[in-house]
Order: C-alpha cells, then sequence, then structure tokens
C-alpha cells in the first residue's frame, strides 16, 4: 500500500511553515513586526482556502534568499530540535509505525518547502517527501519556486509525475490529512482518512462516509 500523509496539523501539532516565520522573527532575522503581520494573513487565507500558495511559497522562500543551503544548515537544524520537535504527536509516529512495519510506502506530501519539511521526514524516518520546492541558482536559494507548488491539486499532480518516475507496482493508496484544502488528493486515493480535521472537512467526511481519527 502506498500511505501518503500530510504534515502540518496532521503529523505534527502545529504549523511548520507557519512557525519558521516565528521562529525568524524571535531570532532577529527578519523585521518582526512586518513579517508576522504578513505569516498570519497568509495563514488565515490558508485556513479560508483563499491561499496563493505561490505568493506564500516565496513570502518565505525570500528569507532565504542569496544564500545556500550548507550556510542555512545551522539554522535549519536548530529550527528542527527547538520548534519542531516538540511539535510531532507520538500517536502520528505510531501511525507511521504501524504503515513501516506492514511494508508499505510512506510518503509525506506537504505544501510546505522542502527546505523547512525534509529534515522533518528525515528526522520521523520517512523515506519519500513531496514539498514544494525552492528554485537554486548557482547553489542559492533564489527566493522563488521551482515547479509546481505541492498544494491543492498541485499535490495530486505532484504524485502522479513521482509515480511515474517511481515505476512502482499498482497498489492501493491511502491519505491522511486534517484540511478542506487537500479535497483534491483525498477524493483521488483509494482511501480518505481525515486526521483532526478542520469543520470543513469533517462536514465532507460526514458526507462521503470517510473515516475520521484523533492524534492528538
Amino acid at each position: 500500500m502506498l500511505a501518503l500523509f500530510d504534515l502540518d496539523n496532521t503529523l505534527l501539532q502545529g504549523d511548520s511553515d507557519h512557525a519558521f516565520g516565528d521562529f525568524l522573527a524571535a531570532r532577529g532575522e527578519v523585521d518582526a513586526a512586518a513579517h508576522r503581520a504578513r505569516n498570519d494573513a497568509f495563514y488565515a487565507d490558508y485556513l479560508a482556502g483563499t491561499l496563493d500558495i505561490r505568493a506564500y511559497s516565496e513570502f518565505v522562500l525570500s528569507t532565504l534568499k542569496g544564500r545556500s543551503p550548507e550556510q542555512l544548515a545551522e539554522l535549519q537544524q536548530t529550527y528542527l530540535h527547538e520548534v519542531i520537535l516538540p511539535m510531532i504527536l507520538p500517536a502520528g509516529q505510531a501511525l507511521l509505525d504501524e504503515h513501516r512495519q506492514r511494508g508499505d510506502t510512506l510518503l509525506i506530501i506537504t505544501a510546505t518547502n522542502s527546505f523547512i519539511t525534509a529534515p522533518i521526514a528525515r528526522y520521523m524516518q520517512v523515506p519519500h517527501l513531496l514539498a514544494t520546492e525552492g528554485e537554486l541558482i548557482d547553489g542559492r536559494y533564489s527566493g522563488r519556486v521551482s515547479g509546481i507548488p505541492c498544494y491543492r491539486e498541485g499535490k495530486v499532480e505532484r504524485l502522479k509525475l513521482w509515480l511515474q518516475a517511481q515505476a512502482l507496482p499498482a497498489q492501493a493508496s491511502i491519505f491522511y490529512s486534517d484540511s478542506h484544502n487537500d479535497l483534491p488528493l483525498l477524493e483521488w486515493v483509494d482511501e480518505a482518512v481525515v486526521v483532526d480535521g478542520d469543520a470543513k472537512l469533517r462536514a465532507q467526511a460526514q458526507l462521503r462516509g470517510w473515516r475520521q481519527i484523533s492524534l492528538r
């Protein structure tokens, strides 16, 4: 089975993208008041289902602009250990372990960029990650998105491309998510599971007979 997991507010008790902005503000890496205001406005759009994913992703990626992954490695690891590890839900780890023991193919699929999420996937021992990608030019972040943002219908597009590239045998798929923004992928998979869903997604789950669970 192909076991797909959203990350923010599903396997994590919080949103790693939004929290990264607060982390940078607290460290003085950005203008704290201005950055928090824009970050909060984008998050409100996300909750409402009106987010411009490219604009938001490039807002986040702009904080990395002009620096290489190597130059940012210490910042990345500090963020993982100080902010993300306390967000990891033990029941989420147990769910990953359950699928791992069954021999399923595990994949995290998230709108949050891979700079933030790749260390999280490694820590959780999930071998496959599909995330929004930051463009690198001459080894440095440009502040722009590369390719298809991994959000809403983009998650389905990215997954289809990944499956073609992997040439995996046909297998059933299951997707765990908390957000109504993931309806396109929840509708595409064989089995949709709502995890601590938002109000819009809970309503859809009741209409469609989707399983609902809590990892909190």
